[in-house]
């Protein structure tokens, strides 16, 4: 922090108001110091002259001077990814925009040659962890590098080497030869508390070597990354500060800088950090050569609303909703099944599906996990045995939704088998609409023909072609099921149901008001 000539005047008058405070409580009075001026004004000021806050530094000179030589700027040279170029706002990663280095050989106006992709250069921040040249930085720094060289803080340029990564939390690590690099450790006693100064060092803008401060300003923020509960910082950060440190007051890594809220692209005081008890957990396995690997019982989860957790007369609950389970997976293999609520995983309670993914993840293979749920609004335990995570590629794959259609509509009397029920036509499910909507063989429900706009299932997004295999506690085979479901829901009190969705392979509880 910057201490400009009002602050340190301003610090030194507290400093002597406070020396003639206790000198005044000893006997002495103001008019006796022999200085009218400073007299006169402690007599003028009717408010209390205070010291700087206890703990507040006065400068990071010294812990920028004692840290900075183990963070290092990092410079990537890899193959141009046009989306890259062009992110939108939002909650993103570090360097924004991939600048391009050069252009394919030819003639303005020639085709590239796919053999000679242009390159681009892309800057971020790392620091060393040992004297040996291990250095931690962001995997979305490293990702796809043909060409990694780092430059330390005394002018040195040495080639980089990846020694290992891991895509779930985005961290890296890379080596350069040497020894007696200077390091610096993470923080793994105790972090600071929010409200607490702390100071990043990195990279930004590609400008090397920058501090900037700022204090904690909350922690376990979820940004829609599944294993990491981020450090939210109010110290800038920005472009190229990507994979740097923040430290506490004391010198000790308190997180890795990895993403920021922009509207803009460039920093407005919120960046998120990766904990160091995380970062240190996954940095230590990746030095040593080993895969990151995470627990997995194969389902999907979605948050517990308040609208839900009132349909199923689970007023005030947290958890976590089992809203789709993997064939043959772990989950399913134990008897869990689409609507249970998860409170607790092996007696941590979980209050969001994130957590729950977190709780699960940690776990190895072919651990235990014991999941406190409720079905039908009564309490019961599963006991799961974890499964190996598959790689993120893999179950991205997997994954996937259609396309948004919300769908016209007929009118006139209902067919044999539809019903109109929560503003939407139902319909049996035939093979020319499993085909159409690329519905599984395996999906058992009723086809949701068009839905009224203005409906409330109209604007939580349910639209034609969705399928709904169940409603409320009981599974859907034909459109007089959902029906009936939603007679029982509105005679037991309910102002919500729950309907359990598939979309292109992908289930989602949504609760729809019921009207009327």
């Amino acid at each position: 922090m910057a201490v400009s000539k009002s602050n340190v005047l301003v610090g030194a008058i507290a400093g002597a108001g406070v020396a003639v405070a206790a000198m005044a409580g000893a006997g002495f009075h103001g008019t006796h110091l022999g200085a009218d001026g400073f007299g006169r004004l402690i007599r003028a000021s009717t408010q209390p002259v205070l010291a700087s806050t206890p703990g507040a530094p006065m400068s990071f000179a010294d812990i920028f001077e004692r840290v900075s030589p183990a963070v290092v700027s990092i410079k990537v040279t890899s193959k141009v990814d046009v989306a890259a170029l062009h992110r939108g706002p939002g909650f993103e990663g570090f360097p924004f925009g991939l600048i391009p280095r050069g252009q394919p050989d030819g003639e303005e106006g020639d085709q590239p040659d796919p053999k000679k992709a242009p390159k681009q250069m892309s800057s971020g921040s790392g620091f060393f962890v040992s004297a040996d040249g291990f250095i931690v930085t962001n995997n979305h720094v490293i990702e796809n590098a043909e060409d990694i060289k780092v430059v330390m803080k005394d002018g040195r340029e040495l080639k980089a080497v990846l020694v290992g990564r891991d895509e779930g939390t985005d961290l890296a690590v890379i080596r350069v030869e040497g020894k007696d690099f200077p390091f610096v450790n993470f923080e793994d006693k105790a972090r600071p508390r929010v409200g607490d100064w702390v100071l990043a060092v990195g990279n930004p803008y590609d400008l090397g070597g920058t501090a900037t401060a700022g204090i904690v300003s909350a922690y376990n923020r979820d940004i829609g990354e599944k294993f990491v509960d981020y450090i939210q910082i109010d110290a800038p950060i920005n472009r190229g500060n990507s994979g740097g440190p923040t430290f506490d007051t004391y010198g000790r890594v308190i997180g890795v800088n990895t993403a920021i809220f922009s509207p803009s692209g460039g920093s407005v005081g919120i960046g998120f950090d990766i904990p160091a008890d995380i970062a240190q957990n996954v940095t230590e396995q990746l030095m040593k050569g080993k895969k990151i690997t995470r627990g997995y019982i194969g389902a999907t989860v979605q948050d517990l609303s308040e609208e839900m957790a009132s349909s199923w007369g689970l007023n005030g609950r947290k958890g976590a909703v089992v809203a789709g389970l993997v064939p043959g997976g772990p989950a399913a293999g134990a008897g869990a099944r689409p609507g249970d609520v998860v409170v607790s995983v092996n007696g941590h309670p979980v209050a969001s599906a994130s957590e729950l993914t977190r709780e699960v993840a940690k776990v190895h293979t072919g651990d235990t996990l014991r999941l406190e749920v409720f079905r039908d609004g009564k309490a019961k335990t599963l006991d799961i045995k974890a499964g190996l995570r598959p790689s993120e590629e893999q179950l991205a794959k997997n994954g996937g939704v259609g396309e948004d259609d919300q769908g016209g509509g007929a009118q006139g009397a209902e067919a044999p088998g539809q019903a109109r029920v929560l503003g939407m036509a139902l319909a049996p499910i035939d093979p020319a609409s499993r085909e159409h909507y690329n519905i599984g063989a395996a999906v058992r429900g009723v086809l949701v023909q068009s839905v009224k706009t203005s409906s409330d299932a109209g604007e939580k997004g349910l639209h034609k072609g969705d399928v709904i295999v169940r409603a409320g506690d009981r599974e859907v085979a034909v459109a007089s099921d959902v029906t009936a479901a939603v007679a029982d829901w509105k005679k037991a009190g309910r102002g919500s149901i729950p309907l359990e969705v598939t979309r292109g392979g992908v289930s989602l509880f949504v609760p729809i008001k019921i009207e009327g």
